[in-house]
């Protein structure tokens, strides 16, 4: 029997017969660990959390597993399922991208959350350790902590997430509800009506292009480089990191545009020039200019996608360390003989 059912008949007992003073004196004072049963939520400051630990490598592992299906190997997002990395500093943006990282104020919540809600289908199936580590690998996607972190009932209080300080007091009750309470307005409301976005600009209507936007991309003049000059094993970092991207775009033989373009040979070449790929006018922009993509470029477009290039459709809140820049751009340079 759940926990439901259990506490539920716990607490219902039979109506007994109206008493003297009207009342019907229905059911009874809730037993303490009754009420234990149903408190089950993590707070903010770490009331409610279980004793327990786990690694973001063991967080991969799990969340590979059961989590991988719908949120992405890298918490990218597979179809409308959630993405839960990324976003950072799109807020204020028209079309902010809101995840984990960039939006949740509170650690308690993905906790809670991942303990009491998922895995889709089979919540509650998770250990306490496996859910301290599927949220410590979910920090790591958004490289809020290295790949060494591992997350406990000792140091959680201790996390501070990105927007803790993003969100105000709701004075709504006070400001607001008295004009929705208002009587409404049923008829000639507006003295005019002005469309001001579009289904196609907001990315929900699908691309008439679509079909040309899936051919492969040729392949344009290889990079200058000479690939076998590259340092091996920051080529095979890259590739791990390029992980993160594999959810828009593809590389390799037979690679197809996606969400964003083919990267075959992307070093050395124009801006906005695989063929078959419906770029924003940013980026149309860029490639009039003749900006190329060499290491400078890449790096500065890799760290901070959206304030490189302002008006990229480009979701990814880019890549902080160094380090993973640099084996990105070895390995895109692998990719171009």
């Amino acid at each position: 029997m759940s926990k439901f059912l259990k506490v539920s008949a716990a607490l219902l007992v039979m109506a007994s017969p109206a008493r003297a003073d009207g009342k019907l004196g229905l059911g009874r004072q809730a037993l303490p660990e009754e009420i234990a049963a149903w408190d089950v939520d993590v707070l903010p400051d770490g009331r409610g959390l279980p004793e327990g630990r786990g690694d973001a490598y063991t967080g991969e592992e799990v969340f590979a597993e059961k989590c991988a299906s719908c949120h992405g190997d890298f918490a990218e997002g597979v179809d409308n399922w959630p993405v839960l990395a990324g976003g950072f500093d799109t807020l204020a943006d028209k079309d902010p991208v809101k995840t984990v990282g960039s939006y949740w104020p509170y650690l308690s919540t993905v906790w809670d959350y991942v303990n009491r809600s998922m895995p889709f289908g089979a919540a509650q199936t998770l250990s306490e350790d496996e859910v301290y580590a599927i949220v410590a690998y979910i920090l790591y996607s958004n490289d809020l902590v290295d790949d060494d972190f591992e997350l406990s009932h000792e140091n959680f209080r201790e996390f501070a997430m990105y927007n803790k300080d993003g969100f105000i007091v709701d004075d709504r009750p006070s400001m607001e509800y008295a004009m929705w309470r208002a009587e409404p307005c049923m008829k000639n409301c507006k003295d005019s009506v002005e469309i001001t976005m579009r289904a196609s600009v907001l990315d929900v209507t699908p691309d008439e292009a679509s079909g040309e936007q899936a051919a492969s991309a040729p392949d344009p003049a290889p990079v200058a480089e000479d690939v076998a000059a590259l340092d091996p094993e920051l080529v095979k970092s890259g590739e791990k990191v390029f992980k993160k991207c594999k959810a828009c775009h593809q590389v390799g033989e037979g690679a197809k545009n996606k969400t964003g373009p083919v990267l075959n040979n992307i070093m050395g070449r124009d801006f906005a020039s695989v063929d078959g790929f419906k770029y924003s006018k940013a980026f149309h922009a860029a490639g009039e200019e003749g900006r190329v993509w060499d290491d400078k470029e890449m790096a500065e477009f890799l760290a901070k996608p959206k304030a490189y290039l302002k008006g990229t459709k480009m979701s990814f809140s880019g890549l902080k360390k160094e380090k993973d820049r640099d084996a990105i751009i070895a390995y895109l340079k692998s990719l171009g003989s």
